[in-house]
């Protein structure tokens, strides 16, 4: 419950940070012409932002024929957590890494490397593929999706603010200095509330994960396997495209030190030290 409270808290910060940028830009006009804006850029990405991803990573479609233990796993966990079955896909990756997809439930996939049905047992597997199926339950995809569309537009609007500066209520030009302001400060907050709102949905995952499968040591188990391969064997399609690195269970490019404020993901070990006691408490 608090993860969620914290999400809604957020989204709206970084809703009231779009629209008083726009407004800044464009004194009255400019927060409801950047709004316009950003329902435009949300509406692509909702619909289309699965498809290009699976691209960009080469991921092939499997079914019953093609990959039968795996499509069994997610179509047995894709029951237990009450969802339509999502489309499956492998890519042909050495690191172990999945991610979810889709604009909805009835829309969604889910992808994992070759990579880490060679690491995992089938128990972690499944830990990791119940990960993937609560971030479908949650709507992640689409938060996460709306997030990242808000920040990279406040980051255009402050770019804008600091080549054309900005206008006052009255629509008269603002301080220059104020403009570089803004240009400096706001994407920086962006980030910064893009990243929690994103930390915060994995918690969520993991919680409704070890839910859905029934075993949260297992997912601990995985982070854990997954975060050590991370650190040796690159995943060359996240590196080639590291904006998309936040869908991934764990971040191949996440880094210790002052980086961990802009890390998408909670730190592996304090994501396991989460799940342990969730599994002590239920007595597995």
């Amino acid at each position: 419950m608090f993860n969620l409270l914290k999400t809604a808290i957020l989204m709206a910060a970084i809703t009231a940070l779009f629209m008083l940028i726009g407004a800044y830009i464009g004194g009255r006009q400019g927060m409801t012409v950047a709004l316009l804006v950003a329902v435009g850029m949300n509406f692509f990405s909702y619909w289309f932002s699965d498809k290009l991803v699976l691209r960009m990573y080469d991921a092939r479609e499997v079914d019953e024929t093609t990959a039968p233990q795996f499509h069994r796993t997610i179509r047995e966990l894709a029951a237990q957590a009450g969802l339509p079955m999502p489309r499956v896909y492998l890519i042909e990756e050495d690191a172990p890494n999945a991610f979810a997809t889709g604009r909805d439930p009835q829309h969604a996939a889910v992808a994992a490397t070759t990579g880490i049905l060679r690491v995992l047992n089938d128990r972690e597997l499944r830990g990791v593929m119940a990960h993937e199926l609560a971030h479908v339950l949650h709507r992640d995809i689409l938060i996460s999706t709306i997030t990242a569309t808000m920040a990279g537009a406040i980051s255009m609007l402050a770019n804008f603010a600091m080549f054309f500066g900005g206008r006052d209520s009255e629509g008269r030009p603002a301080n220059p200095i104020a403009g570089l302001v803004v240009a400096l400060l706001a994407p920086l907050a962006a980030g910064l509330i893009q990243m929690a709102i994103s930390r915060a949905r994995e918690f969520e995952a993991d919680r409704g994960g070890a839910e859905i499968s029934g075993d949260p040591r297992a997912l601990a188990s995985a982070l854990e396997k997954i975060q050590r391969y991370a650190q040796g064997i690159p995943l060359e399609a996240a590196e080639r495209n590291p904006a998309t690195a936040q869908m991934m269970i764990v971040n191949p490019l996440s880094g210790g030190g002052l980086r961990g404020l802009f890390s998408t993901h909670p730190s592996t070990e304090e994501r396991v030290d989460r799940l342990l006691q969730m599994a002590a408490a239920a007595g597995r």
